[in-house]
């Protein structure tokens, strides 16, 4: 008898019941073939079919296999769960040839002492209505688990991978002849039938049965079930030795590393607005995963619900009666979208180049310059020096990767194009393209990218398998990719020949020449602002120590970089003629996504352009204004089918297909003023740059429709006449209620912005003076019994309440209704509120917490927020950590630290308004503040020492400066430079 034992996830605790059964010996014959063979250089085999995978209530795990001593890590042999995580499933072995069944939340486990010299029939059970989970050696149940507290399944959503995890890691060391995946639970009965006769039909309930062979191709199709296997490009991985020192300089603005990417948020990211991609920079095998910004699940579609305004009525009678149970229980019912969520952006593909391994590796270094957006690798095989860069060309619209070594004819790769998507194939295109074309779904968007070698010396191959290099010089891949997407409305283009096109463009071209009109286009705008806040003893660590020292050892020299790699992503993710930057910019490895990786337009799509005009990326704001235009349009049939109303509204998000009724539920999703929001934008946008034509042709009409639903939409609130927004909710807190007060701050704000660009544009006289009135009449902010500022028309706030949204601070900031000065009873009872809340939260959550600091001219609590930012909720490659991955926290933090250095939202522009004492001496220069300026300041020992002020436009500058404020005439195109006291020491015309 063999000692059983069951090892207990940590995050679980439970009763667990473990028992022992004698295990047959006897030697199973599978035919005369002796399988594949699985180790560190075996090609990995994946199911990337995700719905059928897609199981929770039952699921059945089956392999045959003869195993090698496995490393002390063990290895997987089947294996649908995300590493670090174990959502999803999995059966692997353990120290000591091990097996093991598990997945998030339990773990069966037996000391099975696999053999290399027999096949050992392998089974884990999972149902969770049976409450069952157990593990199967050769017919015999060997490790059980039972609890009344029963260990549900969660999703992963990576593919399943046969013998080793997605990643490629956690290899199963020697054999497998034949494995299969069920969507129900296995009895005994048909465990023991297949473990006797390995030859037997498979149960009802296959997916996927799969017989492996020596050589198994380009594809595994199933002996049983519609599930095939494809071939992941993962392999070669290396497992020698890092010798030596980093090779690169590391000067300037750069992220540095001395390992390659273990995980996708170490990897580094590059983007041309469209096209994205995460640069791995392996040895053995390095991964380029890339994105397109229009490649996301559905078609087109109108989410209206037709007939919810019927209900409108009774949901708010029931709110003004306090039953928010049952209004929100009629909202689900009646009044949501439909669908009732909506579509995902998607993963497209990844490009693996693998390499012969070396032993030993010298000198590695992996890089990101901010100041020519090139990511870098360099290391040292033997004598010879490697070197490879990579980059998206906004110019030229594609991803270049080149690789170069100092000794001619010493390239040698294979590389190779792989999709997450079941439909996905490869196929070579005009000779020498290597392409992965496919559709999301049946009916929805069809994509294609492909890879054009360039070859330097050598020779080239390019096949079914993909491209092969040997003895180059050196090489280029140059990546192309596309979608069938024209708009919301129209997805019938071709993405190949939008991949043709692009690689037409560029066939003729060197790397030399691509480069240079790469670094041209992106200097030209990230060049305008530069920063410096002092230096830092760490500043020549690598930048993953950086980040783990932060909290203990000051680095002003980071939160520089950080500063700056915000404006690089969002050049990066938002060019005119993209789609805006997403909930993760545009990067992004998943089917699934957190959120759908959508546009969540009740704080974060917002928070990704607050860096836009104040860091003088203006040119990157477009794409946003082309989504609030769009969801225009669309939010008309919403605003008339869900609330009888004119103009057009915006709930608490948007997808490619802009949608704009209620999703999810309606405790949150019902929140009507996401398109007014998305409307400060737009105002805030002319008063950075005073363009009249923007503001005439694209931003009044857009405003104008935004006020006009709501000049529809308020109503009387029967208690004290005033004017509220019902049914909503402050997001994403407290249910479905009447009355928030972030709603009627940006209504006041929409209004009033609305009524002023009328003036300015001598239109709608009328219809200005109305908004003026409502806007006078619309529930005020009110000050609570703790002294906070009331989130809800009650005086009901709870001080222990440390939710990560404080949306009722809205007028603060983004917001400039409450200001220190101009309503100092707000501000205190404002900031009474975010010390409710407290300085914890999400990265987002902390990002908008250093622009409300910074708001209230607390430099030092600003900067304590930023230094918590960067030490708990930033990934190593620096992308923020929700977690997980949100890129929403990088904008909001990069838009905070400008936010500290110069404010403009009051009428005046104020230099240094929250300085904190650990930024003594340092200069900024080029931020833009309202009223078309542009500015330079230069601080020593925490005082202003000098400042220059470009005017754009022409208008008078107010300027203030530590109590002080002077009124500065200007002219167009004029510098005025001025001292620390604010006297004018100096003017230059342009």
């Amino acid at each position: 008898m063999k000692k059983l034992i069951f090892m207990e996830s940590a995050a679980l605790k439970r009763v667990v019941t473990v028992f022992g059964i004698a295990v047959a010996g006897a030697c199973l014959v599978l035919g005369s073939s002796d399988g594949y063979r699985l180790d560190a250089g075996a090609v990995i085999y994946k199911a990337f079919d995700q719905e059928s995978l897609d199981m929770t209530d039952e699921v059945t795990l089956e392999a045959w296999v003869k195993a090698d001593k496995m490393p002390e890590a063990g290895g997987r042999i089947l294996d649908r769960s995300r590493p670090g995580t174990q959502l999803g499933y999995m059966l692997d072995t353990w120290p000591g040839n091990s097996l093991r069944f598990l997945n998030a939340k339990a773990m069966c486990r037996y000391d099975a002492e696999l053999p290399s010299d027999r096949w050992t029939h392998v089974v884990g059970v999972y149902s969770a209505p049976k409450e069952i989970m157990k593990l199967y050696m050769d017919g015999s149940e060997v490790a059980s688990v039972e609890t009344g507290e029963f260990p549900k399944m969660e999703l992963s959503d990576v593919p399943l991978c046969v013998g080793a995890d997605p990643q490629g890691d956690n290899r199963f060391k020697g054999r497998i002849k034949r494995a299969a995946v069920y969507n129900r639970a296995l009895s005994i009965e048909e465990v023991k039938r297949r473990s006797e006769n390995p030859d037997t039909a498979a149960s009802k309930g296959v997916i996927g049965e799969w017989l492996f062979t020596a050589a198994p191709g380009s594809e595994i199709k199933p002996v049983s079930g519609d599930l095939v296997l494809k071939p992941s490009k993962y392999g070669n991985k290396f497992s020698g030795e890092f010798i030596g020192d980093a090779t690169l300089s590391h000067e300037g603005m750069t992220l540095w590393y001395e390992r390659p990417a273990g995980e996708w948020t170490e990897a580094l990211p590059i983007g041309n607005g469209r096209m994205g991609a995460m640069v791995f920079g392996g040895v053995g095998i390095d991964r380029v995963q890339f994105n397109e910004d229009t490649l996301w699940e559905g078609k087109p579609h109108e989410y209206q619900n037709e007939g919810a305004v019927e209900f409108l009525p009774e949901i708010r009678r029931l709110l003004f009666e306090g039953k928010q149970r049952e209004a929100e229980e009629l909202a689900m019912r009646e009044f949501m979208s439909e669908p009732l969520r909506q579509m995902a952006y998607q993963a497209f593909g990844d490009l693996f180049i693998s390499f012969p391994v070396p032993d030993k590796v010298g000198d590695y270094t992996r890089e990101l310059d901010l100041n020519n957006a090139v990511t870098e690798v360099a290391y040292r095989v033997g004598d010879i020096e490697y070197r490879r860069s990579a980059f998206a060309s906004f110019p030229d619209d594609v991803v270049v990767y080149r690789i170069s070594a100092d000794k001619p004819g010493a390239v040698s790769f294979k590389a190779a194009l792989e999709s997450p998507h079941a439909s996905s194939q490869t196929v070579v295109r005009n000779d020498k393209q290597f392409a992965v074309f496919g559709a999301v779904q049946e009916d929805g968007l069809r994509f294609e990218a492909r890879v054009l070698p360039v070859v330097n010396g050598g020779e080239l191959v390019v096949d079914d398998s993909g491209i092969e290099v040997t003895g180059a010089n050196s090489a280029m891949l140059i990546l192309a990719a596309a979608t069938s997407f024209n708009s919301y409305k129209d997805i019938s283009a071709d993405p190949a020949k939008r991949c043709e096109a692009s690689l037409d463009g560029v066939k003729d071209k060197g790397f030399d020449e691509l480069y240079a009109a790469h670094v041209a286009d992106y200097q030209r705008l990230f060049e305008r602002v530069e920063l410096d806040l002092g230096g830092s003893e760490n500043a020549d660590l690598p930048t993953d120590r950086r980040l783990e020292l932060i909290g203990e050892t000051p680095d002003p020299d980071l939160e520089e970089l950080y500063f700056q790699f915000g404006r690089y992503l969002l050049i990066a993710s938002s060019r005119p003629g993209s789609q805006p930057a997403n909930l993760q910019g545009i990067w992004n490895d998943k089917l699934s996504p957190p959120w759908g990786s959508k546009y969540t337009v009740n704080i974060n799509t917002e928070m990704n352009y607050w860096p836009a005009e104040v860091c003088n990326l203006s040119e990157c704001h477009l794409p946003l204004f082309k989504l609030i235009e769009e969801c225009s349009v669309t939010g008309q049939k919403t605003a008339k089918a869900h609330y009888g109303a004119r103009g057009w509204v915006l709930h608490h998000n948007t997808d490619l297909w802009r949608g704009t009724a209620p999703i999810n539920h309606s405790n949150h999703g019902i929140w009507i003023t996401g398109g007014a929001w998305l409307c400060h934008q737009l105002w805030d946008r002319y008063l950075f740059t005073g363009n009249r034509e923007f503001l005439k042709n694209r931003a009044y009409p857009v405003m104008k429709g935004a006020a006009l639903f709501f000049v529809d939409f308020l109503v009387r609130d029967p208690d004290t006449g005033w004017l509220i927004s019902t049914p909503s909710n402050s997001p994403e807190i407290g249910g479905l209620v009447a009355g928030p007060t972030m709603d009627h701050q940006i209504i006041r704000d929409l209004f009033a912005n609305t009524a002023q660009a009328a003036r300015l544009l001598g239109v709608d006289t009328e219809f200005a003076g109305k908004l003026d009135k409502m806007r006078k009449e619309i529930a005020p902010n009110q000050i609570g019994r703790h002294g906070q500022l009331q989130e809800w028309l009650e005086d009901k706030d709870d001080p222990n309440n440390h939710h990560r949204h404080v949306s009722h601070l809205w007028g603060l900031h983004p917001g400039w209704e409450i200001t220190p000065r101009g309503t100092p009873e707000l501000a205190a009872a404002a900031e009474q509120s975010l010390v409710f809340r407290g300085d914890g939260g999400t990265g987002w959550s902390k990002a908008w917490k250093i622009n409300f600091w910074a708001r209230f001219l607390d430099g030092d609590h600003a900067h304590r927020m930023l230094v918590e930012a960067l030490a708990g909720n930033t990934y190593p490659n620096l992308l923020d950590a929700h977690p997980p991955f949100q890129i929403d926290g990088n904008f909001g933090g990069t838009a905070g630290v400008a936010e500290m250095l110069l404010q403009s939202h009051t009428g005046q522009i104020e230099l240094l308004p929250a300085l904190p004492a650990a930024w003594m001496t340092g200069h900024v220069r080029g931020l833009r503040a309202r009223g078309g300026f542009e500015i330079d300041i230069q601080w020593k020992d925490g005082e202003l020492e000098s400042a220059s002020i470009k005017s754009i436009l022409g208008n008078p500058c107010r300027l203030r400066y530590s109590g002080e404020v002077v009124t500065l005439e200007i002219e167009r195109g004029e510098t005025v430079n001025v001292s620390g006291d604010l006297e004018v020491t100096g003017r230059v015309e342009e």
